[in-house]
């Protein structure tokens, strides 16, 4: 796997998010040279896990278990196709832009070494469930049925050791968990198809707490 681009959003105004003072971030453009990632220290909202990068509506977005988005270039092309529109690196408001790892098959705990010894060491925690925000930056007509429908939603890291990222560093998969929960079944399970959500227990420990809570509130955890 490799990154291609990282991506961040400055602060702007817009008529589209229910942010406070109506501000996102979600506009990610690439940027050059070494970026510093690290852990925003808030567990549960907060800030962006990447240096200079916005978050607008820190109530739901950011922290610990979001510190970092990544979509894959194979995945923009896809869509690139099916709207017929051109989109770039950073497009859906991801951070890291990657190439050559299929995220979808992608495993909950599955941890990341990004650009070696100086890199940081990242670990999945899940993906991204569409909001209004996403749709309204898209401009799509029915955005967030068709993101749903198809179920593939990049995924979110937290960051375990901190260092620095830039654009063509090597991403090594370091740890790849046992069990079948890969991202896109966490997907189907947290949106349409909430009786697959027992096949999540096995990655519980590292599973984002908004997932967790989900699984509170079915009965499935103490």
């Amino acid at each position: 796997m490799q990154l291609l681009s990282v991506n961040i959003g400055s602060p702007k105004h817009v008529d589209y998010t229910s942010a406070p003072a109506s501000i996102t971030g979600i506009d990610k453009r690439p940027v050059t040279g070494p970026v510093a990632i690290a852990s925003p220290g808030q567990e549960r909202k907060g800030g962006s896990g990447v240096a200079g990068d916005t978050i607008g509506d820190q109530r739901v977005h950011g922290g610990n278990d979001q510190a970092v988005y990544a979509y894959a270039r194979e995945d923009l092309d896809t869509w690139s196709r099916e709207l017929g529109r051109e989109l770039r690196d950073g497009a859906f408001g991801e951070n890291l832009t990657t190439s050559g790892h299929d995220l979808g098959t992608a495993r909950i705990g599955e941890r990341w070494r990004v650009g070696g010894d100086r890199g940081p060491l990242l670990e999945i925690t899940g993906g991204r469930i569409p909001c209004r925000t996403f749709a309204g930056f898209l401009d799509e007509q029915g955005w967030v049925k068709r993101f749903t429908e198809a179920a593939v939603p990049g995924v979110y890291l937290r960051v375990l050791e901190p260092g620095d990222v830039a654009a063509g560093d090597a991403v090594e998969v370091v740890r790849r968990p046992d069990h079948d929960v890969t991202v896109e079944l966490w997907f189907r399970a947290s949106t349409t198809q909430r009786e697959l959500l027992p096949r999540l227990l096995p990655a519980t420990d590292v599973l984002h707490h908004e997932t967790t809570d989900i699984l509170r509130k079915a009965g499935l955890l103490d």
